[in-house]
């Protein structure tokens, strides 16, 4: 084991940042997401019964109140506009409903024009829904009755089949009615307070477009990285190492010589060092070959400080999972241990659901930029893979960054 790479630590020192969507992502509004317990939509389809009555009334009374001023051309937009608020009020009420009792995720602005066709679709989806459960009911009575008649010898069994084979099929039906409204009233509520499939489409290509960008930015950022440290660093060395050995061709005493020849032998040395290290950093031949674990530990290893690594996956990752978790980590416990006073750092991979969660966390004195060069490309470099990195630095740290990368 590396002597500064603790495995395996105690999870409550691993502290991940809160679940956040990241600047320029939100969570998608998209109903039925986290699914609400079985009682719990019964519950709101009863409900629902009630309020539909409450819509049918509205459009009785106030639509017939309203009818002649909205035949009137110069009444028209006054007797549109009190209607509406009226319905905006229902929809408003409809729309809680649904994500108290079924856990349906909407934008808080919602479009109000569509409150009227919304519930015109509501009022009828719910008195049908009151009537297809009426009809569940009476037969189920009727099923009392049957089973009391068999009890009592007044139905042979010959009957008895016959019954049972209609009260199935009617069953079936009558639920599948009860599921097909369902499923109607989540469209409906789905098109008038969530985004509309064009608008979808068009997040989904705009999502695309921005990508595409910030994998552009991320190579740029990564090939400009590599020529900053070939010019800066390893050209610089190979030069001084040039010059020594001109000056050991140069000299003619042996004793200055064999020194020059020394002290070139020990410069190469540390450009055979250099060079290694920008070829880590570039992309790390361990990666394909021992897996994400041992290229993470052998990042840790070559940090200045003291890194904890709790690794909690099983089994090999999609290649660019693996890249980019090993380059949030890299990123992350290079700039720590250049630029957060901490004395310590805790890095925890692990799989939530389809994600692979990424969290490094330092005991520094915290303020970390997020849109700093650093976190910057890597927010970029997790973007391409339509995951989100969160930065949580408050002054006095600690330092948390957590990089969700989708894994399906």
């Amino acid at each position: 084991m590396r002597p500064n790479v603790v495995r395996g630590g105690p999870p409550a020192a691993f502290p991940l940042a809160p679940d956040a969507a990241g600047p320029g992502r939100e969570a998608p509004p998209v109903p039925g997401e986290a699914r609400a317990p079985a009682v719990r939509r019964v519950l709101g389809a009863l409900l629902g019964l009630g309020t539909a009555l409450i819509d049918l009334a509205y459009f009785l009374l106030v639509g017939a109140a309203l009818g002649p001023l909205l035949l009137w051309p110069r009444t028209r937009p006054r007797a549109r506009r009190v209607l509406t608020a009226g319905a905006r009020v229902l929809a408003e009420l409809e729309r809680r409903r649904r994500r108290r009792f079924f856990r349906d995720r909407y934008p808080a602005g919602w479009d109000e024009r569509k409150a009227l066709h919304y519930l015109a679709g509501r009022m009828y989806a719910g008195v049908l829904t009151g009537i297809v459960a009426g009809l569940l009911g009476f037969g189920a009575l009727l099923a009392v009755l049957v089973v009391l008649a068999v009890a009592r010898g007044d139905i042979g069994w010959a009957e008895l089949l016959g019954q049972a084979l209609l009260g199935g099929a009617l069953l079936f039906l009558d639920l599948q009615g009860l599921v097909s409204l369902a499923t109607l009233e989540r469209r409906l509520a789905q098109e008038c307070f969530g985004p509309s499939e064009r608008e979808l489409l068009e997040r989904r290509i705009s999502e695309l477009a921005a990508s595409r960008a910030a994998v552009i930015r991320a190579v740029d950022a990564e090939r400009r990285r590599i020529e900053r440290d070939l010019h800066d660093g390893l050209q610089q060395r190979l030069v001084a190492l040039a010059m020594l050995l001109g000056r050991a061709r140069r000299h003619h005493t042996p004793e200055r010589t064999l020194a020059l020849l020394t002290q070139a032998h020990a410069e190469a040395q540390e450009v055979i060092g250099e060079l290694r290290e920008v070829a880590w950093r570039a992309y790390p031949t361990a990666l394909d070959s021992l897996g994400l674990e041992e290229a993470l530990a052998g990042a840790a290893d070559r940090c200045a400080l003291p890194v904890s690594l709790d690794y909690r996956l099983t089994g090999r990752l999609p290649e660019p999972v693996e890249t980019a978790a090993y380059f949030v980590v890299s990123e992350c416990v290079t700039n720590a241990a250049k630029h957060s006073g901490a004395r310590g750092i805790r890095v925890r991979v692990e799989r939530v659901g389809g994600a692979v969660l990424v969290g490094v966390t330092d005991d520094g004195v915290g303020g970390a930029d997020p849109a700093g060069g650093g976190l910057a490309g890597l927010r970029d470099r997790v973007a391409g893979l339509e995951g989100r990195l969160t930065v949580s630095s408050p002054p006095g740290g600690p330092t948390t960054i957590t990089a969700e990368l989708p894994c399906a």
